[in-house]
């Protein structure tokens, strides 16, 4: 059975784990920054303009799930988050240089299978 969803389902369905990637990224590049956990660092990082970014994207991206949920059932939509696994490792490869490698590619290879055994 293919799921049948309205175009916007499908935006929100792919789309929450890419803007939770993309915060997961902004997050790293956040880290760079961060002083030490006392009181003038803590300051500090809750005023970096990435991390803000961050957590605008995460909250964007929650209130997007939300409505993405009004539509399709937790057991079907939650598959979808998986894709997280995929998104981050790409992002990181673009933005901060990191290594994709065949382990990678076999585990999303394994992780989209396993969301169409899920939904198909």
């Amino acid at each position: 059975m293919a799921l049948s969803f309205p175009v916007s389902t499908w935006i929100g369905l792919i789309g929450t784990p890419l803007l939770i990637a993309t915060g997961q990224v902004l997050f790293k590049l956040a880290s760079a920054t961060a002083g030490q956990p006392n009181l003038r660092g803590i300051v500090s990082l809750l005023l970096n303009p990435v991390l803000v970014a961050a957590l605008v994207l995460y909250a964007f991206g929650t209130l997007v799930w939300i409505y993405v949920l009004k539509t399709v059932p937790l057991t079907i939509a939650y598959s979808f988050m998986g894709l997280t696994f995929c998104f981050v490792p790409l992002l990181a490869q673009v933005f901060l240089g990191e290594a994709l490698t065949l382990r990678y590619l076999l585990g999303a290879a394994f992780i989209v299978a396993g969301m169409l055994a899920i939904n198909g």
